[in-house]
């Protein structure tokens, strides 16, 4: 089984389009040692040429063309993926689906009720594409499931406390389904993977799956709660995004410390978080832990 992270960003990717904030000014003028990302996505696949896309960044062109092993090239008209799925109806993770409507098949779509909603009212994405390439939608509930062309791997889904889009009716009332996590598992050799680019909370059913997989690739947005308060950028705390943060008492690296031995990687990185800048104490303390730090282009073989 292949992960591929197609993009490790979080939303407005890095460098940012309009921040110049010193990561996102250093990476532009090459003063300090960072690579540049786009919005997170990533793509699983058994046999190297059949793919299930999870989330669909606005960046998918720009990833795919990155990625020539996601065009196959079978016949003129060709793509490798077999299926998208979307954790969550945020921006970053769902609006890439307009960039695929070129398609000659109904995408092949796999959420949950509450994101549905959402794609068809708060930010109606589904009847926009129903005028180009339509989508054949495929329900995701709390039961795994497999999909078809995708031989040997098996998705557990599970609900995530975070927040729920600002367009989204439960926005201060979150729902199961709003924002979810995926256990991918490898049937033949039972190796997993966790991956969760949205957390704000850590509940105990999330942190037995933590300890139980292989690989975990979750949330680093921010290293501190108030980052992009203390920037001058924003007035909202990662808990008030829906993120946890990294660093201090009750923080990711606390958590990851705390699951055990196992690899540990970090996406869905805010251009503001000092982990980018690979020469940070951050960095280094990120290394300590035995953490990493996602990028474009990254594969994980399970």
């Amino acid at each position: 089984m292949k992960i591929l992270v197609l993009g490790s960003a979080a939303g407005g990717g890095f460098p940012q389009w309009n921040c110049n904030c010193t990561n996102c000014n250093g990476v532009r003028k090459g003063t300090i040692k960072a690579r540049a990302r786009t919005q997170s996505s990533i793509a699983v696949s058994s046999n190297g040429t059949d793919w299930v896309l999870i989330n669909a960044s606005p960046d998918v062109l720009t990833q795919l063309r990155a990625n020539p092993a996601m065009q196959p090239a079978r016949a003129i008209r060709d793509s490798g993926i077999a299926a998208v799925m979307v954790m969550d109806a945020q921006i970053d993770h769902v609006t890439g689906l307009l960039m695929l409507r070129e398609g000659k098949k109904k995408l092949n779509l796999y959420c949950t009720d509450s994101v549905w909603d959402d794609l068809n009212h708060g930010l109606p994405l589904v009847p926009v594409l129903s005028h180009y390439c339509g989508v054949e939608r495929q329900a995701i509930s709390d039961q795994p499931f497999e999909v078809p062309g995708i031989a040997g791997i098996r998705f557990h889904p599970l609900p995530l406390k975070s927040k729920a889009p600002p367009y989204s009716p439960h926005r201060a009332n979150p729902q199961p389904g709003d924002n979810n996590g995926l256990l991918i598992e490898n049937l033949e050799t039972g190796k997993t993977l966790f991956y969760a680019p949205g957390l704000g909370e850590i509940e105990p059913h999330v942190r037995a799956i933590m300890e139980k997989a292989d690989c975990v690739l979750v949330d680093g947005t921010v290293w501190t709660g108030d980052e992009m308060i203390t920037l001058g950028l924003s007035a909202k705390t990662a808990a008030d995004m829906g993120h946890l943060q990294l660093s201090g008492a009750g923080g990711m690296i606390e958590l990851l410390d705390a699951v055990g031995p196992r690899r540990k990687v970090l996406i869905h990185i805010n251009n503001t978080n000092p982990i980018l800048n690979e020469d940070s104490a951050e960095h280094a303390q990120l290394a300590q832990h035995g953490i990493e730090v996602a990028f474009d282009g990254m594969e994980i073989s399970l």
